[in-house]
């Protein structure tokens, strides 16, 4: 009998493991074992299980033969000896306590075996009532200490969405760059790195002397709390319940440090063997020859040359590939900001949107973009008021008029972003569907269905021939919700065949697909979408964030398409739109996009910005009384569509010519 464990589950366990090892006083090497295991197989972008039954189980980097078996019994029995005999031994509960700061492995030890405590009321009780400051190595101060963690751990909620702790980051970085004296200063860590949710924050800084930026690190409004102090290192607890390290050099120094502390540690493990097959030792500090002499490096560029490499995008750094892909000059060059020309996912007043469909479009403009797509939610999904047919067709007239105040240069499509119903069938019927320029369908309700079903549902959306995007596959909600539970790769396959876009939703509370699922999807042939889902003219900002999310997963422009020209992108919707039969497109959005063509011949590319810090606030529901579905009558105009040039052969499109 096979007992179905998600990755997530498995990573849990293994954990678990780590954590539990580590306070009964095991060998470090077996800890760091079981956690790299547990990051890579919750990262992973297939289901452990489907390799397992493949044999592969090897071939995931972390898992040895020890492991392997132990997922093989989990799989099999549904439990596993190992830990239950673990647990026997060292109480599961005690896990909780390595959150505390100052509450290290060897002291939450220590509470357990000389006071019996396993959970988290207890030492709090415990450190009020003083007892703690009698323990060999404890005193008052870390009662205090230990309180103080306690309270930020309630507050805390675990770790922050990217978009929340960004733009806390970028203003503190541009407050230390103020300071007198910093020649540079960077962000670091997971944040820097892209991750969808960070657990802390690191701060590195150039300067000569530390004392100056030290003292105004611990005055810096967002601090809360200063938890230690020293010349090259303070820590402090920020009012968000983040921790944040600020490290200081000197300028000569700032590469190694830098790269040391942007990560991530397995990164770092590689590049550090790579090192010592140089006669090298590498730090934060420098490169160290055998003889004692230092390699001082000012950049991380100089980092990596002194290692033979080129220097590595920080969002690739991760140990999955990159090193050996830079060693041998197969790096690719992830897409930036700058290549988005469009948006194809957004929402207006008409739905749940703050923003009027003039204002969205003017919003898109300024950020640079050449193309946008309206697509308001569909009638079934009431509470974000969403659009019946006859709505649909008085939208029409809107877009139509607001296309005519723009003018050529940009272009402007009505969508939808429809409901993929519990049954698997979709909010509008195919012959709404296909009167839009564009159809986003998404998964928003009975995400917790079994696998089997949920996948149905999403084959089935991908299947209809009216559908061009997959909006937010996996309908998760960072920081707390998981996302359904798709047979992805059968999703991936069934996208690469149809020709249908999966989207990379650049809202920091989805930032789905994740960068790992969009790298195996490339893999599989797919086309992506990085697309904002602004609700309101501030959320275009969010761009960011999915091109980050796209970077983590090596996607390179090419395979975007929201980063082709408005005419390419229009002549693969109308590819599209004769193998369903469309009507044609309107005359206002054929003479926008004529223009834009033209505008493109003189245009420079977006500009590389340095990343906003706007943050998102939630929109107003508001609902609608669902009205019946009726067949529309033939809203846009009916004289043939203009012949236009097929997108060229290195197109990233396939299987164009195949009707589904």
């Amino acid at each position: 009998m096979v007992h179905y464990l998600s990755n997530k589950e498995l990573a849990d366990i293994f954990a678990r493991i780590g954590d539990l090892l580590e306070i009964k006083g095991d060998v470090i090497y077996k800890i760091l074992a079981y956690r790299k295991a547990a990051d890579t197989i919750r990262d992973h972008a297939r289901p452990v299980k489907d390799i397992w039954r493949e044999g592969g189980l090897r071939d995931i980097p972390g898992v040895g033969q020890a492991i392997a078996e132990k997922i093989e019994e989990l799989l099999t029995t549904g439990k596993l000896a190992f830990l239950e005999k673990l647990q026997a031994e060292v109480p599961a509960s005690l896990t909780e306590l390595l959150q505390v700061p100052d509450l290290g492995p060897k002291r939450v030890s220590l509470v357990w075996k000389k006071l019996g405590i396993t959970t988290l009321a207890d030492l709090e009780r415990a450190a009020r009532a003083g007892e703690l400051r009698g323990l060999p190595g404890m005193g008052e101060k870390s009662e205090s200490k230990i309180l103080i963690g306690i309270e930020s751990l309630k507050r805390a909620t675990g770790r922050m969405p990217l978009g929340k702790a960004w733009p806390v980051a970028l203003e503190i970085v541009r407050m230390l760059r103020a300071i007198p004296g910093v020649i540079a200063a960077e962000s670091a860590g997971s944040l820097r790195r892209g991750r969808a949710t960070i657990g802390d924050l690191d701060f590195i800084v150039a300067a000569a002397d530390s004392r100056a930026v030290m003292a105004t690190f611990m005055t810096l409004p967002q601090v809360a709390r200063v938890l230690g102090q020293g010349p090259t290192k303070t820590s402090v607890v920020l009012e968000n319940g983040l921790q944040a390290d600020l490290r200081v050099l000197p300028p000569e120094r700032y590469g190694t440090l830098l790269q040391y502390f942007t990560g991530s540690k397995d990164h770092n493990v590689r590049l550090r063997e790579l090192a010592q097959a140089r006669g090298l030792s590498l730090s934060e500090h420098a490169l160290l020859r055998e003889d004692g002499s230092e390699i001082l490096c000012a950049t991380e560029a100089d980092v990596y040359r002194a290692l033979g490499l080129p220097l590595i995008p920080p969002e690739l750094r991760e140990d999955r590939g990159e090193i050996q892909a830079a060693r041998e000059g197969k790096l690719p060059r992830p897409i930036e900001l700058r290549d988005l020309q469009s948006d194809l996912h957004t929402h207006s007043t008409w739905s749940d949107g703050k923003g009027s469909i003039l204002e969205m479009a003017q919003a898109a403009r300024l950020n640079g973009l050449k193309c946008l797509a309206v697509t308001d939610h569909s009638q079934g999904l009431g509470v974000t008021n969403g659009l019946t047919p006859e709505r649909l067709r008085s939208q029409r007239r809107e877009i139509d008029a607001v296309q005519g105040q723009l003018g050529p240069g940009f272009v402007l499509l009505q969508g939808t972003e429809v409901e993929i119903r519990a049954d698997g069938t979709l909010d509008f019927t195919d012959d709404v569907l296909g009167d839009l320029d564009l159809v986003v369908a998404s998964l928003h309700t009975s995400l917790s269905q079994d696998r089997e079903r949920v996948t149905a549902r999403m084959l089935n959306a991908i299947r209809n021939h009216n559908v061009d995007i997959i909006g937010h596959p996996t309908g998760r909600r960072l920081p707390n919700r998981d996302g359904a539970d798709l047979d992805l790769e059968a999703v991936f396959k069934a996208a690469a065949e149809c020709g249908v876009a999966l989207e990379i939703n650049s809202n920091p509370e989805r930032l789905d697909l994740d960068g790992m699922y969009a790298r195996r999807a490339v893999e599989l042939g797919c086309l992506l979408a990085i697309n904002t889902d602004a609700h309101a003219v501030d959320w275009f900002d969010h761009a960011q964030f999915g091109v980050l999310t796209a970077r983590r997963g090596w996607v390179t422009a090419d395979r975007v398409i929201n980063t082709w020209s408005s005419e390419k992108l229009l002549a693969w919707l109308d590819e599209r739109d004769l193998r369903r039969g469309a009507s044609s497109r309107p005359p206002e959005v054929v003479a926008a996009s004529a223009g834009a063509s033209a505008a493109a011949t003189n245009d420079a590319p977006r500009p590389s910005a340095a990343p906003k810090t706007a943050t998102k606030g939630k929109p107003a529901a508001k609902s609608a009384a669902k009205k019946p579905t009726t067949k529309p009558a033939a809203a846009r105009a009916t004289t043939a569509k203009p012949a236009r040039p097929k997108p060229a052969a290195s197109s990233p499109s396939k299987k164009r010519s195949t009707k589904r």
